[in-house]
């Protein structure tokens, strides 16, 4: 196996007196799909929001394509490559594609928004992720549908560079036609070397797109194997903690 993209050993985080990781250790790698699944209130968005830099840990060790980094802001996390991508989006559905994709970082020419290098560069990226649902990267996103919005999100951090995106709930409250599309492009970044851990309460869908699934039980890390060596009533039984993993962790 390839050298770990992230690693994270021993990671604690706590909010008061209340203990919410105890010594989480988590692998994901290059071009691979990882699902991070478990309960509510097993500690899965704490531990995205402390590789995201917005809830630095208070104790373990991250570790960057072999590099020991710290994760004390979210510009720090994106120096790094890592982008994630949550629920609700944050896209704007007063402005175009093109316009949500270079929100913040526009393209300048001679003082002014190059609007023309934008668009060139929205428009080749949804070709390089094979996405066909899109008429116009002028399109404004009020229009889109759920699916397609998501793909817009997804497209902007590989637009951005980014190394390891994080997806949380990409495909809640999609249809089916619109589910198959955002796991389709999963895909298809994994393919081009981006690292994807994606947090799921849809264990079909984490079955269809994982390489590995990592199981947070009560703010530990119960299980982590691969996706070819488990089943589904395995991985239920570790989410719900009525089955225990006798394997060794990834």
């Amino acid at each position: 196996m390839d050298e770990p993209l992230i690693e994270l050993t021993g990671i604690v985080k706590s909010f008061g007196p209340v203990s919410v990781l105890k010594g989480v250790n988590l692998t994901a790698y290059a071009g691979k799909v990882t699902a991070l699944v478990g309960d509510n209130g097993a500690g899965k968005s704490t531990l995205i929001k402390g590789l995201a830099g917005v809830q630095p840990y208070d104790e373990g060790e991250v570790r960057f394509a072999g590099d020991l980094v710290n994760l004390h802001s979210p510009r720090d996390a994106a120096h790094l490559g890592i982008e994630v991508v949550y629920q609700d989006l944050a896209l704007c559905d007063n402005l175009d594609i093109v316009q949500n994709m270079f929100l913040g970082r526009e393209k300048t020419s001679v003082g002014t928004f190059d609007e023309a290098h934008m668009e060139r560069e929205a428009a080749e990226t949804l070709r390089q992720l094979s996405v066909r649902t899109v008429k116009s990267v002028r399109q404004k996103v009020s229009s889109l549908s759920g699916g397609q919005r998501q793909t817009v999100a997804i497209a902007r951090s590989v637009l951005k560079k980014a190394k390891l995106v994080i997806l949380d709930e990409p495909t809640a409250a999609l249809g089916v036609a619109q589910t198959e599309q955002v796991l389709n492009l999963v895909e298809r970044l994994a393919e081009q070397g981006v690292g994807v851990i994606i947090i799921s309460h849809n264990l079909a869908d984490v079955f269809a797109v994982a390489d590995y699934i990592s199981v947070l039980y009560l703010g530990q890390m119960v299980a982590s194997v691969k996706t070819e060596d488990t089943n589904r009533d395995d991985v239920v039984g570790y989410i719900t903690g009525s089955k225990t993993y006798t394997g060794a962790p990834e």
